[in-house]
């Protein structure tokens, strides 16, 4: 279970990306609950933006959810984990927009050998957080996501109080916008107000893929 506010705005998002499929090549399949516990760690981290290595299971998306959001331009083999649910995130980094992009795996393996077996650092996606700027790909976003076997994913969140990081709006781009920014959607666990999340997925050639949040048994919200 997630908490009732996230629940609500994460079905609004849901809504516009069934509503936008046909402008996506391909889906991921998304557990709210990963997406809860990932801004638990971006809140604990501020005023640091934080890097997310995200893992696919065996478990496949569900069948019929994922033809309901379906578009007529989806591609098959696109890329990594494609079919599959997302399972599993681990914080691998924090730091500033320049410092905090993808690490050397052999920075990683060590880190994570022990839980995660041989995969260690090697990550299916990356997710990295903006905080109070919009989730647009930068350049630096750009070129570490040649990198990514599977699609890179940024998660843009605006916050009061603000802090040394008040709220950014200058970039031009395509933007999912989770909620209005006008009131409160929810406080996080530090006690900040959240306003708006945002969330947008692509690949490394520049394709915007669609997200679908599901619960963990992979219904969507």
């Amino acid at each position: 279970m997630v908490s009732e506010w996230l629940a609500e705005a994460l079905a609004i998002y849901n809504d516009e990306s069934h509503h936008k499929r046909e402008e996506y090549v391909g889906q991921v399949h998304f557990p709210a609950s990963i997406l809860e516990q990932i801004l638990e760690w971006a809140f604990k981290s501020l005023p640091d933006e934080i890097l997310v290595g995200l893992d696919v299971g065996l478990e496949k998306n569900l069948s019929t959810v994922e033809i309901d959001f379906k578009g007529d331009n989806e591609k098959t083999n696109l890329f990594a984990g494609q079919g599959y649910r997302i399972n599993e995130a681990k914080m691998v980094n924090r730091g500033d927009s320049f410092s905090v992009h993808h690490l050397p795996e052999e920075w990683t393996d060590e880190v994570f050998g022990t839980d995660r077996g041989p995969r260690a650092g090697r990550f299916t996606h990356w997710l990295h957080t903006h905080p109070n700027c919009p989730a647009i790909p930068s350049e630096q976003d750009a070129d570490a996501a040649q990198s990514t076997d599977g699609v890179d994913l940024i998660l843009g969140i605006q916050f009061s109080p603000q802090g040394p990081l008040p709220w950014f709006d200058g970039v031009e781009g395509e933007r999912r916008i989770i909620g209005d920014n006008r009131k409160k959607l929810g406080r996080a666990i530090t006690g900040h107000n959240i306003h708006s999340l945002e969330l947008i997925a692509f690949h490394k050639a520049g394709l915007g893929i669609n997200v679908v949040f599901v619960d963990d048994d992979g219904r969507v919200f």
